[in-house]
């Protein structure tokens, strides 16, 4: 590879990082001293630059204030390794920083092969309002990116996902997979009006009244850019506990996914009650694919969970998964995808 497209593509790969508020530490600054020490010019930091701090998205949509001074403090450093002279664009974005206020909010936008992105609203803090459902989990980018490479087990169907925090998944697929439908759920307030305020953020609109069990209306305002010939997209207030057979036999879902919802014993029952009630909720056809994506924090969890859908009489099986780290996930983290067979 030629040294300007290589200096292109790890430009790319720290955008992606960048956008998506990846861990800093993750990203390939080892990569970037040695470019820097082969080159002559700032060129590649320029590049960094535009494709970053500078870029479109971030202007728009930003990183919180401290994730962005991290990082331009770390360009700064890495260029003042083997430069002698400051470059000023640098000092000039991070100037602009320091007369920001920190929010407790703060945007991530996560690239598609498509060119487009998913551009996600979180809290800054992982636990926020008594929940985590407020940020971003690995197991929603783990399956999304199965989802983006599998596109036709959701055209032109009715998806359901369980537990869908802010949106990720559920955003992406709705992209880049066509399907008829798209209903989301979650039980937590604020995590429900955070997931439509996203929804919005992404081009798409919510069916007028939503499909859930307290008659929620949907936001009164619409986003920039509304997808008029995207897939209908409802959100459901779903109770695990409550939810009754009649109430999940009313979503007539083709598909069901879930991402990171086997973290905690207490709800691993609830859900399996769920799971096999969906089994069993269908009206016409086959009974709907679920597919469970979940990082493997604590195997006895993961073992309770095999266990009890062993005991309602619902098998499951592995998915073999092709790991491109299109959305950056923590590869070191031990991530499964299920298939449940009814």
């Amino acid at each position: 590879m030629d040294p300007a497209a290589a200096a292109g593509q790890l430009g790319r790969r720290f955008q992606r990082g960048f956008l998506a508020g990846r861990r800093l530490s993750a990203f390939p600054w080892a990569e970037l001293e040695k470019e820097l020490k082969n080159s002559s010019d700032a060129a590649v930091l320029l590049d960094i630059l535009q494709k970053t701090m500078l870029h479109p998205l971030c202007t728009k949509y930003p990183p919180s204030v401290k994730y962005r001074r991290c990082f331009v403090s770390e360009l700064i450093k890495k260029h003042e390794s083997i430069a002698t002279e400051p470059l000023d664009e640098l000092y000039d974005v991070l100037a602009d920083i320091l007369n920001k206020e920190e929010s407790t909010n703060c945007y991530k936008s996560y690239l598609l092969p498509t060119g487009d992105a998913v551009t996600l609203l979180e809290t800054v803090a992982l636990i926020s309002q008594g929940t985590t459902g407020l940020v971003t989990w690995d197991a929603a980018l783990y399956l999304a990116e199965w989802a983006v490479e599998n596109p036709a087990i959701f055209r032109s169907r009715t998806v359901l996902e369980l537990g869908s925090g802010i949106g990720f998944t559920g955003i992406a697929i709705c992209k880049t997979c066509n399907p008829k439908a798209y209903i989301f759920s979650d039980y937590h307030r604020a995590v429900l009006e955070q997931l439509k305020e996203n929804i919005h953020l992404n081009g798409f609109i919510l069916e007028s009244e939503t499909v859930n069990h307290t008659k929620m209306k949907s936001q009164s305002h619409r986003a920039e850019a509304m997808d008029l010939q995207g897939p209908k997209i409802m959100v459901a207030e779903l109770d695990w506990d409550s939810v009754t057979k009649e109430q999940l036999s009313e979503l007539q879902a083709d598909v069901v996914i879930a991402a990171d919802v086997v973290y905690d014993p207490e709800i691993t029952l609830s859900l399996i009650s769920v799971l096999r009630q969906l089994s069993i909720s269908k009206t016409t056809g086959k009974p709907p694919e679920m597919y469970i994506a979940f990082t493997v924090r604590n195997p006895d969890t993961y073992h309770l969970f095999q266990t009890e859908l062993d005991k309602v009489g619902i098998g499951w099986q592995v998915v073999p998964t092709n790991t491109k780290t299109l959305f950056l996930y923590d590869l070191h983290s031990n991530m499964t995808l299920l298939k449940l067979l009814l």
